[in-house]
């Protein structure tokens, strides 16, 4: 079967055996269209989200920021801007003012706990906050930091429930963000994700009583798990894993996280055509990471990564199948504004990104494409906005970094 003939939204998970151990590959395809990959690198061990009991290294007051030694082979920098009001209000300072000079905040050599944020890009240390968060399936717990959000794919009176539960939940001096599987979960389903991240807060914090700088008190999920509590959502029709340990270990995690409902959606896949290769994920993936990325049109998109900001140029190619030059363009730069979303997401480009579509000589034509590319943006779970269009016609967009693209990443892999 090719991903092209694949209906509905699916998440593929195959575990391959490697010297240093199993390495695990995840995949979700929307509509046979692969969107979004995932992978573990055995030997490689991501660090966002890990929790510490760290120990301020220096101080840089030009900066705004300090270091802080925990344990691991970098420091994590950590702004001023990401002291959380808690360790403000400690040391005399008023949070609603801004931030503090963090050289009167944290001094060399003090304990402080920490979560690192973002991964380390090229030389650049790993970033840390003390602003910590802890997700849940239904909610992200802030202990640190008292405010309410709803997801952006949360609107209206849903929105509005949401927020009064909320409150209603938390505690004074915590927070939460509802996420977008709120949406539809009972009440009692969303009070016992939150009161469980409430009990794995004060499980952390009294690790953190009891030890000695640098220590990490907390890892989040593994790559499966995770998928599983953020993905495996209602929309999703199946899951499909090649391991049946993997696939036991899925069926309790869904068990322990209630999601009783959801087991059924769950497959062995027992084929001996390799799972990526049978759904077409593969070739999608290889073609996905090329320079130059085919259009069903005919034309194409040309992918430039550099570390300032990433170039997209849209080509006509050889679209013949209008007989005026407006109409090839169009739907050229259409399916260009449809595809080019998903390659942000499946290459994990971030930053900015400026897009060079066909030029088209009507300002209505101009406007559809731009409406079709904000409606693609918005199905991305990191946020991606459209900022503008230049005064020489480029279009600016802009998505927030969620560590390395995945070129670097499939790079270093290959390299461990």
């Amino acid at each position: 079967m090719k991903g092209g003939s694949i209906k509905g939204n699916h998440i593929f998970v195959t575990v391959e055996s490697t010297p240093t151990g199993p390495r695990r590959r995840a995949a979700i395809v929307e509509s046979g269209r692969l969107v979004e990959v995932f992978f573990d690198v055995p030997g490689r061990r991501s660090l966002v989200g890990n929790i510490y009991k760290g120990k301020v290294e220096t101080v840089l007051p030009g900066m705004g920021a300090a270091f802080v030694n925990v344990g691991e082979a970098k420091a994590l920098f950590l702004s001023q801007h990401e002291i959380n009001d808690e360790v403000l209000k400690a040391k005399g300072f008023e949070p609603w003012r801004g931030p503090a000079p963090i050289q009167k905040v944290l001094r060399p050599g003090e304990a402080v706990v920490i979560q690192v944020r973002r991964e380390g890009v090229g030389k650049k240390n790993p970033q840390g906050t003390t602003k910590i968060s802890l997700p849940g399936r239904y909610w992200v717990y802030l202990p640190k930091e008292e405010r309410v959000a709803i997801s952006r794919r949360v609107e209206g009176e849903q929105a509005r429930k949401l927020r009064q539960l909320a409150y209603e939940l938390k505690g004074s001096g915590e927070g939460a963000i509802a996420r977008t599987a709120a949406l539809k979960a009972p009440e009692a389903d969303l009070e016992r994700d939150f009161r469980y991240l409430q009990s794995l807060w004060k499980e952390i914090e009294g690790k953190a009583e009891g030890a000695s700088a640098p220590k990490l008190l907390h890892e989040p999920l593994d790559l499966v798990r995770t998928l599983l509590r953020d993905r495996f959502l209602e929309d999703i029709d199946s899951l499909v894993v090649d391991h049946e340990e993997e696939y036991k270990n899925i069926l309790d995690f869904l068990n322990y996280l209630h999601l009783h409902r959801l087991r059924g959606r769950v497959k062995l896949y027992r084929g001996t055509i390799p799972l990526f290769v049978r759904y077409d994920i593969e070739r999608q993936l290889r073609e996905a990471l090329q320079r130059r990325i085919p259009l069903k049109t005919g034309g194409f998109l040309v992918v430039d990564e550099t570390e300032a900001l990433t170039a997209i140029d849209v080509n006509t190619g050889s679209d013949v199948r209008h007989r005026n030059q407006d109409a090839a363009i169009l739907n050229t730069n259409l399916e260009a504004a449809r595809e080019i979303p998903r390659v942000l997401r499946l290459r994990k480009i971030s930053g900015i990104i400026i897009v060079d579509f066909v030029d088209m000589a009507r300002e209505e034509d101009e406007q559809k494409v731009i409406e079709v590319l904000k409606e693609e943006l918005r199905k991305d779970r990191v946020p991606t906005d459209f900022i503008d269009i230049t005064e020489l016609g480029l279009v600016e967009i802009t998505r927030r970094k969620e560590g390395e693209s995945l070129a670097v990443l499939l790079e270093t892999g290959d390299e461990g």
